[in-house]
């Protein structure tokens, strides 16, 4: 039998060094991965910055347009809100005929009063018929007035997730017949669909670039807003909880992103953030990526 003595003997000196390499060699590794995945969420995260102006410029460009079509609601001697199904059928048609609607980011369009109660929108399921855009989205009052209009807030029957909070960002055209505003064109998307429309467009990206052999990395898209991380409906809330604590929109000066490394439930991640003026004070967009 051997002796004990041989499962005790100290570590040869050459021994030790090669440990020390096989570490220092892993950590680098790690380390180098994980500085991939900051730069390359930086480049994600301008990439879907670039696809919000894109989206929120289709809305300023085409509401207007739909706006006219369905002016010639007015026309007629019955009025909109005693004909709603044809209110439905107007609202699709006006974004079948404007090609900035018809390929625009909504979830949904809605026609609404000159006071701001919503008389329809185009889902079959109508949830948010006879609410009032007004308690939500107060800046809508530029709408009526007879101005464009964009605003964000939250209106429950708007939603796209359930049991977290969520929101929306909404634009509104006046509907002017004749000089006066008779009502107001609607649309907008919440802040869950929004982040999931845009976490698609970078993982389409991610997937062209690494094409079919390659290995995909890992990559979340959240929408900041007022402070709160909001991720499409699957993802998960801890990463939105991670982002959200460290209020990174706050920390932005100037042109550059906020980046940071992150370690989530034991997964090392980059994350890089873009404001988004252009859907308002206190948004953003913020990419989580880890290699895998």
């Amino acid at each position: 039998m051997p002796s004990q003595k041989l499962f005790q003997r100290p570590i040869a000196r050459r021994e030790l060094w090669l440990l020390v390499a096989v570490l220092v060699l892993d950590s680098s590794g790690c380390d180098s991965k994980l500085k991939k995945s900051v730069e390359q969420a930086k480049r994600h995260a301008d990439l879907a910055a670039q696809a919000v102006q894109t989206d929120v410029d289709e809305i300023r460009k085409g509401l207007p347009e739909g706006a006219k079509q369905l002016a010639l609601l007015y026309q007629r001697n019955v009025l909109p809100q005693d004909d709603l199904p044809s209110v439905r059928e107007a609202l699709e048609r006006a974004r079948n005929k404007v090609q900035d609607l018809r390929v625009a980011k909504s979830t949904f369009f809605a026609l609404a009063d000159d006071k701001g109660t919503i008389l329809r929108n185009d889902q079959e399921q109508d949830s948010m018929a006879g609410k009032s855009l007004l308690g939500p989205f107060p800046e809508l009052k530029k709408a009526i007035a007879g101005s464009y209009a964009e605003t964000h807030g939250s209106m429950a029957e708007a939603v796209a997730v359930r049991g977290r909070p969520d929101g929306q960002w909404v634009a509104a055209q006046p509907i002017a017949v004749a000089g006066t505003v008779r009502g107001v064109y609607v649309t907008g998307w919440s802040w869950s669909a929004y982040a999931y429309r845009l976490e698609n467009a970078v993982r389409t990206a991610v997937r062209s670039e690494v094409g079919p052999a390659g290995k995909e990395p890992l990559v979340y898209v959240y929408v900041l807003v007022d402070g709160q991380a909001h991720g499409a409906p699957i993802s998960p809330e801890v990463n939105a909880k991670a982002i959200s604590d460290l209020q990174p929109l706050a920390k932005i000066t100037g042109d550059a992103p906020f980046t940071a490394e992150l370690e989530i439930t034991g997964r090392s991640f980059g994350l890089a953030v873009r404001k988004t003026p252009m859907l308002g004070p206190g948004t953003g967009v913020a990419v989580l990526r880890s290699e895998t």
